[in-house]
């Protein structure tokens, strides 16, 4: 390897720019892999049946002894919802993160049984890892969950910035504020490279303090004369630190619901990241005892999930709770993009049950625990890159905040926007360039498969979903062609079922097929993949002819 090459540094993004979710970095220098984050991301409305989507790291299964490490910023699922289902494909590495981070990963570890397996090594702000060739220094990152971190990676070829998600919080409900000194020294000490969190780039001026939430709550909740149910992610630690606290001074009673907050409280309060005393839990045997006035419910399901413990609440398909007229619930949540509808639909649910409803877009009841512009902007003045790619965010938020960079002094050949799957080389002489596409994409997770259903079975689906299904039923003696029973055809989801326009046009489409077979000869009746094609042409063509629908067809042909 020449002087020239020893000094640069490679970028392989797998997930997390131009989407939100599936954050998931690689850093390379001198043939050693550093890695950063590995989250997945929740289905696109298009993903019929799909439960969650991952990063494709096949490029990096066959170089599992050149990856160092595992370095986490926080423990959201974007971040490291990922790593019980990737972990052992690339090689097992040593994960390293935040005593919270981690106490979130251990639980879901032990859900694969790979907690006994797995290395995991907690790490502390300003407090520096070695990984040779790479020495990582953690920094304090206030964000919308407990112990998050921004990393300085410094390489020979010099100091990469990556921020993880983060905002600048004077006032956050634990006190640990984002560290600004520390990103000041070391833009003093000078940063080769700047990865920064593009979420909230639109968004002009400050993000609002965690706290300003607390105080609406302390507001709200007195004011309530029946019993409160508050939803929030199980991962935000400080809302339900404040909702608690809330609850206290409106002299209630906590129950929590949903078993992701069960275990996310209890995990935070062994690790001393919750404050609240064990006598202001209760179980549902307590609060069927105790006034409504004195209950207040933390549970999960703000984004309208079917399946979710609110949506089964606002259906009247919970066993054990069930709304009264006068009831109040908060959706203390973001509305994330692409859950509008499920959203929509559960407040007009939880409002036909009698509740009062208050959410993002009628009450101050969410922040962000992401930088807006001003935030932004005081970051990349701190850290003064000399060259700069930003993250996490979908591609107009990337493109945004590269124009911010160069709004602000940077040379617009010292920044670029970068897609997952494109290699980049940085170094201080040779500048920004982009390679060759490497492999990467998306694996699906459905129930118990992984990566088992791919394009074209996302494609029927859809096709389903929107068309519908016609099965065709044929037996054919495999010797001599000759049609023993059928054609039969069958519809699911396509036309009305017992009616005589359905009943006609399945006959006519009966007789389309028996044409087909009339005019083709015993070699071609006894091709079965060329008859499937052929009876799939001919119904896909009358069908579209004659009523304008373009079913899924699934010819089944039955050799005697």
């Amino acid at each position: 390897m020449s002087d020239n090459q020893s000094e640069q540094l490679h970028i392989l993004p797998f997930g997390g720019l131009g989407e939100i979710g599936m954050n998931m970095m690689a850093i390379e220098y001198a043939g050693k892999i550093l890695l950063i984050d590995c989250g997945l991301m929740f289905p696109e409305a298009y993903m019929f049946g799909i439960d969650l989507v991952l990063p494709d790291v096949k490029v990096l299964e066959d170089r599992s002894e050149d990856i160092v490490g595992l370095v986490l910023t926080h423990g959201h699922e974007d971040h490291i919802g990922a790593i019980p289902f990737l972990w052992q494909k690339l090689g097992g590495p040593t994960i390293y993160g935040t005593g919270l981070t981690l106490g979130l990963l251990r639980n879901k570890l032990k859900e694969f049984e790979l907690d006994q397996q797995a290395e995991l090594v907690q790490i502390y702000p300003r407090k520096k890892v070695d990984l040779s060739p790479f020495e990582i220094e953690p920094y304090r990152a206030a964000h919308s969950i407990v112990d998050g971190v921004g990393l300085a990676i410094k390489t020979p070829a010099g100091t990469v910035i990556h921020t993880g998600d983060f905002k600048i919080d004077q006032t956050p409900v634990d006190g640990e504020t984002t560290d600004l000194a520390r990103l000041a020294e070391l833009g003093e000490e000078g940063v080769l490279l700047l990865l920064a969190d593009s979420t909230n780039v639109e968004n002009e001026g400050y993000s609002l303090s965690e706290r300003s939430v607390g105080k609406v709550l302390d507001e709200m909740i007195p004011k309530c004369r029946q019993r409160v149910i508050v939803a929030t992610f199980s991962s935000n630690i400080h809302r339900i630190q404040q909702i608690a606290n809330a609850a206290k001074i409106a002299g209630r009673k906590l129950l929590i619901n949903g078993r992701s907050m069960v275990s996310n409280v209890d995990i935070a309060r062994q690790l001393g990241y919750l404050s609240i005393a064990a006598e202001q839990f209760i179980d549902l045997r307590e609060m069927r005892e105790l006034p409504p006035e004195q209950v207040l419910i933390i549970t999960t399901g703000s984004q309208g999930e079917p399946l979710s413990a609110l949506m089964r609440i606002a259906l009247g398909d919970h066993k054990q709770i069930k709304l009264e007229q006068g009831d109040t619930v908060i959706l203390s949540s973001k509305f994330i993009p692409g859950n509008e509808k499920a959203i929509s639909d559960l407040i007009n649910n939880l409002y036909r049950r009698g509740a009062e409803v208050y959410y993002e877009k009628t009450s101050e009841i969410h922040v962000s625990g992401h930088a807006s512009r001003e935030e932004l902007k005081l970051v990349h003045n701190l850290v003064k890159p000399k060259y700069f790619v930003p993250i996490h965010g979908e591609y107009r938020h990337l493109v945004k905040h590269k124009q911010l960079a160069i709004e602000m002094g940077l040379p617009q050949e010292n920044t670029l926007v970068l897609e997952n799957g494109q290699k980049l080389t940085v170094s201080a002489e040779g500048g920004l360039t982009i390679g060759e596409r490497f492999e990467t994409g998306r694996v699906l997770v459905d129930g118990k498969g992984v990566g088992d259903v791919g394009k074209m079975e996302l494609r029927d689906r859809r096709h389903l979903a929107n068309h519908g299904l016609v099965i065709l039923m044929l037996a054919i003696n495999q010797s001599t062609g000759e049609i023993v029973q059928g054609p039969e055809i069958f519809s699911k989801g396509f036309i009305p079922e017992d009616s005589e326009e359905s009943d006609a046009l399945l006959a006519e489409a009966k007789q389309a097929v028996c044409n087909l077979l009339q005019e083709h000869s015993q070699e071609m009746l006894s091709d079965w993949e060329e008859l499937r094609v052929e009876v799939r042409k001919t119904l896909r063509r009358y069908f579209n002819k004659r009523i304008a629908r373009r079913p899924l067809i699934l010819p089944v042909i039955l050799q005697l």
